[in-house]
């Protein structure tokens, strides 16, 4: 016989409540994992089919996840990730869309006071401690999520750019050709094509979803705003 839910061990209990809890982030992990590990395991055989194609020896599983091969192809789609997200919270700042549950309520635009954001003396018990600080500590934590968004990006897009350096420098030396400085890559077709062909995509992805939730419904989600929402209604989340 099955045990009654409030008989089951206090651990079991702490488990099912922490992935209840974290549901979202967890599940959104674990297909990250579970694509990148299809990225490396369809990107090595592809990798190897050009190998063979130029008559040279194949590599490993483990050398291709460790080449800048997957490197460079793995950080091009991160940095464009995190620059979309740097992107639309700046712009939700200050920017607004009628009728879009994406954006702020038509006249919120701008930082708003330190009352609505609860800041300062108008911080609460349940606040961040830095939220009620003073000087700079209130500042960095009041832009600390478009401070790590833009790190982040920053750092995969230094990454794309060295890896594909290499990358591309292995497959000038197949082919007989001469290398490129690091430099001399950043002004390159190859590091541009990479880049821009992520970012464009971002970009079309973040208007489609501002201007599609203005006129389409999903019941139920956060991202959506309830099914019989006005048209123009703005800021309401479903």
């Amino acid at each position: 016989m099955s045990q009654a839910p409030s008989q089951r061990p206090a651990g079991a209990r702490t488990v099912r409540r922490f992935l209840y809890e974290n549901g979202l982030g967890l599940f959104f992990t674990a297909l990250f994992l579970a694509m990148l590990i299809g990225q490396a395991v369809a990107g090595h055989a592809d990798f190897n089919n050009q190998m063979v194609a130029e008559q040279l020896a194949t590599v490993s599983f483990w050398e291709y996840v460790t080449s800048s091969d997957f490197a460079v192809d793995a950080s091009e789609n991160w940095q464009s990730e995190y620059l979309q997200f740097f992107f639309f919270i700046a712009a939700t700042i200050w920017l607004v869309q009628r009728g879009s549950p994406e954006s702020k309520e038509l006249g919120r635009h701008g930082p708003e006071s330190d009352e609505d954001q609860m800041v300062g003396e108008h911080a609460t018990s349940d606040s961040p401690g830095w939220a009620g600080a003073r000087g700079w500590r209130r500042k960095i934590y009041s832009h600390s999520l478009l401070l790590v968004m833009g790190t982040i990006f920053i750092l995969s897009w230094l990454v794309q750019s060295v890896t594909g350096v290499a990358a591309f420098n292995q497959q000038q030396l197949r082919q007989l050709q001469s290398p490129l400085s690091w430099p001399q890559y950043l002004g390159a077709a190859d590091f541009w094509n990479r880049t821009l062909q992520n970012w464009q995509s971002e970009m079309l992805a973040v208007a489609s979803m501002a201007v599609l939730s203005v006129y389409l419904r999903q019941r139920g989600s956060p991202e959506s705003k309830p099914v019989g929402a006005s048209h123009d209604a703005t800021g309401v989340e479903g």
